[in-house]
C-alpha cells in the first residue's frame, strides 16, 4: 500500500470512529487559531527498517526480513544538516533496530565529534534501543561503544512482566532484555536517578499491549523499580509512558478489533 493510500484509509477510519481532524481538535481544544513553525531543535531519523524483532505494535513494520537501510551517502548529509542547523539540540537516532544499520556507528561518531569539539557543546544523542539488540552476533561492543561515546539510551519495555513483554515482542524477549540492561548497567547506565545529566541515562519506555491508554507515568515508575531493581537488580533513570500511534501493525490490530 502506497503512504498517501494508508494515510486516506487511517483518516477514513478515524472519521468513522468520530476523531476530528488534528489542526480542527488543536484549535478547538487549544484556543489555537494559527499555527507558526518554530526551530527545530531535535533531529530524529529513521536510520533504517530492519530489525531483530518484529514486535505487534510496530509503527513501521520493522522485521528480519525488512532490508531498507540509509547509505552512507545519506548519513554524511545527515551529519552536514546536523552540524548546519545551530538550532538542534537532540539527534534522536531510531530504527527498526538502528545498531544493526551500517552506518549507524559513522552517524554516532559524527554527532559526537561535532558535540566534542565545541561546535555544539550541548548536543544530546540518543539511541532509541530494543535491549535485545545487546545480546545479537557482533554486537558484543555495543554498549561499550555506546558509552565511550555518550550516548543516551531510551529503550522499550513494554511490561516488567515477562508474559506480558513475550506476547507484545517475541519469545524471551523479556528475559533478553534484561539481559541487555545489566550489559548496559555495566558500563555506568542508569545510575543517578530520574536526574542524571545526559551522556548516559537509560529511560524505559512503557507503550500499552492493547487498544488502551497508557496509566499514569509516576505510578507505573513505581512499579518498575519495584519489580526491576528491587527483584531483578537492574537500573534505570527514568520510565515514559507513550500511546501506540494507530499506523501500520498496531492500525490494522485496532481496525480488526
Amino acid at each position: 500500500m502506497k503512504p498517501s493510500d494508508e494515510c486516506d484509509q487511517r483518516a477514513q477510519a478515524l472519521t468513522r470512529l468520530g476523531a476530528p481532524p488534528f489542526r480542527k481538535f488543536i484549535k478547538e481544544r487549544g484556543n489555537i487559531t494559527d499555527f507558526e513553525r518554530g526551530p527545530c531543535k531535535v533531529l530524529q531519523l529513521n536510520v533504517g527498517l530492519y530489525c531483530n524483532q518484529a514486535c505487534n505494535h510496530c509503527h513501521v513494520e520493522s522485521s528480519p526480513l525488512r532490508k531498507e537501510m540509509m547509505s552512507e551517502e545519506v548519513v554524511e548529509r545527515c551529519l552536514h544538516l546536523l552540524r548546519s542547523s545551530p538550532s538542534v539540540n537532540a539527534l534522536d537516532i531510531t530504527g527498526g533496530a538502528p545498531e544493526l544499520n551500517k552506518g549507524f556507528k559513522r552517524l554516532i561518531e559524527g554527532a559526537a565529534e561535532i558535540r566534542d569539539s565545541g561546535i555544539r557543546p550541548n548536543l544530546r544523542i540518543i539511541d532509541r534501543c530494543n535491549l535485545t539488540v545487546l545480546l545479537e552476533p557482533g554486537q558484543e561492543g555495543l554498549a561499550e561503544f555506546l558509552a565511550k561515546h555518550k550516548v543516551d539510551i531510551i529503550a522499550s519495555l513494554p511490561s516488567y512482566e515477562a508474559e506480558a513483554t513475550d506476547k507484545q515482542r517475541g519469545r524471551k524477549v523479556f528475559q533478553r532484555s534484561i539481559d541487555g540492561l545489566r550489559i548496559l548497567n555495566q558500563h555506568g547506565y542508569g545510575a543517578g536517578g530520574p536526574c542524571a545529566k545526559h551522556g548516559r541515562r537509560l529511560d524505559l519506555v512503557f507503550n500499552p499491549p492493547g487498544p488502551f491508554l497508557p496509566p499514569q507515568q509516576a505510578s507505573l515508575d513505581k512499579k518498575y523499580r519495584s519489580e526491576l531493581c528491587q527483584k531483578m537488580e537492574v537500573q534505570f533513570n527514568q520510565l515514559i509512558t507513550i500511546a501506540n500511534m494507530p499506523i501500520k501493525r498496531f492500525f490494522d490490530f485496532l481496525r480488526k478489533k
